[in-house]
């Protein structure tokens, strides 16, 4: 019906020349016109007379068509008694305000009880609304465009293709455009007039890789269960089961009972309502009914009465395994072609393979880009926990401090890329400031006393807490990234990765670069290096090792600094969430390799992707994931307890 509809109004543009010769020989047609000969069938439709309706005003080419059939479907076309005519009226007050329809002027007023409202039953609706979407889909507004698609989405049928089709040439918008030819794709596959059309159509849904797709794929393959003496012909059948492996036994007995092929089974309340029907003279089915305490005697009483025709028989193993032996059980494809069911079978099955390589390209990225979270927070510690052999339980706290640092930054300055070029020399500034500081009035007394050292920084941690609720609050602050860093990198329905966690990778990487340069290539570099190796070595070649590990803390501390700056533009900034990533940094340095950069960047990678790997196989469960990593690392320690890369010299002695 509605292809007719789509054919009259493509016809209706090659006739309007002809309508152009003949109008100085006939008065023109308007809507009215066109109404007044449907009267009957506009006042009072049917979901069947209302086709012909549509037809006659779609083939019209009057401009207000789609507008009439929208007043239509919402109940607001009214007729007028006294001429038959039809109006757009809204009541005011006794009267309704009646508008032309083909003019949209004033029409005048009439009384309430001269005119009727046109009220189309729902049937009738669906097929105006129907018939609209070929309106909306050449719609000059992009929203009733979309709006038209996102109609033919949720209700598609084989009349919408030929509609969709002829506007697809048309269409001016590049993104609505692939949407139209991929809908008309989806629709093509399910309702094709031939099977080498909706073949066709299959094969190139296998080259993508959205849910829709995948939807339309698996909705040609929708089986049903059923069961049968034997295969019936005609049946597109998508594989015989088994049972017992492909189906338990009980539930194969079942469908044989509700295909009445097979007796239903008698439940024991059954077996014990029948025998108290029958008992006689203290006796049922020849047994005393003292007797029938035992399950197999009530069983035997039943069979006795079954025997006698007093009630139907008992349903035994053999009973039961003769008629599952004897029947077939199978899925049938809900489509009767053969041949389309194997094309869809064919493209799902490339589609999923491909999509399955796309989710570990996606983990991958997932888990380099946690990776590099995990490096910029750990680095500073391995640092520090190298050179010094301090255990930091505050360095989460300057985390956090940088993380702040880039939120009073931007409450001055509201460009939040210049804000956030200042935020990040300043946070290491202050953080480094805070480490050199923390270094001065507390570690250089604790060396060499690690468990005073771990208790002091653990209680130096609780205070910058505590500071940090104190002047900003117990609430989240935001720290917003520049606009260029919205959005996503969309390689695919299924691979993507977010800008800024894109900026995070890219941030880790440069300061790998400026540590090793740091570490390779300056005089404060191979200082560290020398003392890391051989402190005493080191101090009788003129190096002062209390000076390098200030130095040293003062720098770790401010590297933190600057990852708290970077996990702020996407995590929550509140005084708690350098304790979200204390555990993490410790283990990316133990397992790294303590006071080794490479190492560092290794253990990363390592827990980075075993997280992610994790979390695939259980997703709703992120604690459980972090459970298990700790698990594996424990494992891994006992196996390789100096880390990933092992530090030479004075941490090789120890």
């Amino acid at each position: 019906m509605v292809r007719a509809l789509l054919l009259a109004f493509a016809l209706c543009l090659s006739l309007s020349g002809a309508d152009a010769q003949t109008a100085d020989q006939s008065p023109p047609e308007t809507l009215q016109t066109v109404l007044q000969r449907h009267a009957d069938e506009v006042a009072n439709p049917g979901r069947r007379s209302v086709s012909v309706v549509i037809e006659d005003l779609v083939a019209s080419g009057q401009p207000n068509v789609a507008t009439f059939l929208e007043r239509w479907q919402d109940k607001g076309v009214f007729q007028r008694s006294s001429d038959g005519l039809f109006f757009y009226a809204k009541r005011q007050g006794s009267e309704y305000a009646l508008t032309d329809m083909s003019t949209g002027d004033s029409a005048g007023t009439a009384a309430a009880d001269m005119i009727t409202e046109i009220r189309p039953n729902g049937g009738v609706r669906r097929v105006i609304g129907a018939a609209l979407v070929q309106f909306q889909l050449s719609d000059p507004d992009p929203a009733r465009r979309v709006a038209a698609l996102d109609a033919i989405s949720r209700s598609p049928d084989a009349d919408q293709i030929e509609p969709l089709r002829a506007s697809i040439d048309g269409e001016q918008d590049p993104e609505l455009k692939r949407r139209k030819e991929r809908l008309a794709g989806h629709l093509r596959a399910r309702f094709g007039e031939t099977t080498e059309d909706r073949i066709d159509a299959i094969s190139a849904l296998s080259s993508d890789l959205d849910v829709a797709t995948r939807s339309v794929l698996n909705l040609i393959l929708t089986t049903t269960s059923e069961v049968a003496a034997k295969l019936p012909e005609g049946v597109n059948v998508a594989r015989v089961l088994k049972v017992g492996s492909d189906i338990p036994e009980a539930e194969a007995y079942a469908r044989l009972v509700a295909a009445d092929l097979a007796p239903r089974p008698v439940s024991d309340d059954e077996i014990k309502a029948a025998l108290t029907a029958n008992i006689r003279e203290g006796r049922v089915g020849g047994l005393p009914v003292g007797q029938l305490g035992s399950r197999e005697s009530r069983e035997n009483a039943y069979d006795a009465l079954a025997a006698q025709g007093a009630v139907p028989a008992r349903v035994t193993a053999e009973i039961r395994t003769a008629a599952l032996s004897s029947n077939v059980f199978y899925d049938a494809y809900a489509d009767r072609d053969p041949q389309v069911t194997d094309a869809a079978r064919t493209a799902l099955d490339e589609v999923e393979a491909r999509v399955a390589r796309y989710q570990m390209i996606d983990i991958g990225m997932d888990a380099l880009s946690l990776a590099s979270i995990y490096f910029l927070a750990a680095i500073g510690l391995a640092i520090t926990f190298g050179v010094m052999g301090v255990i930091n339980m505050a360095h989460g706290e300057f985390i956090m401090m940088g993380a702040y640092t880039g939120y009073v930054v931007q409450l001055f300055i509201p460009d939040y890329t210049i804000s956030l070029l200042v935020a990040l020399p300043l946070a290491f500034a202050v953080t480094f400031g805070a480490g050199v500081a923390m270094e001065r009035l507390v570690i250089r007394h604790l060396y060499h006393r690690p468990l005073e050292t771990l208790l002091a920084t653990f209680g130096i941690s609780i205070a910058l807490q505590q500071l940090a609720k104190n002047i900003f609050g117990t609430q989240a602050r935001p720290l917003t990234s520049p606009g260029w860093l919205d959005g996503a990198w969309v390689i695919n329905d299924v691979v993507q990765i977010a800008n800024i966690r894109i900026a995070i990778f890219v941030l880790a990487l440069i300061f790998l670069g400026l540590i090793l340069f740091v570490l390779k290539r300056t005089r404060l570099g191979l200082e560290v290096r020398s003392v890391t190796q051989n402190p005493g070595m080191a101090a009788s070649m003129g190096i002062n090792p209390d000076r390098i590990n200030m130095l040293t803390f003062g720098l770790g501390s401010g590297i933190a600094g600057i990852a708290g700056v970077a996990i702020g533009l996407y995590a929550k900034v509140t005084s708690e969430m350098g304790a979200d990533y204390i555990v993490q940094s410790f283990m990316t340095v133990v397992v790294g390799g303590v006071g080794n950069v490479w190492g560092t960047l290794a253990g990363a990678s390592l827990i980075g992707g075993l997280q992610k790997g994790i979390e695939w196989f259980n997703p709703s469960n992120t604690l459980a994931a972090q459970t298990y990593m700790i698990l594996f690392i424990i494992l891994f320690i006992q196996f390789r307890p100096k880390g990933i890369v092992a530090l030479k010299g004075r941490a090789a002695g120890d």
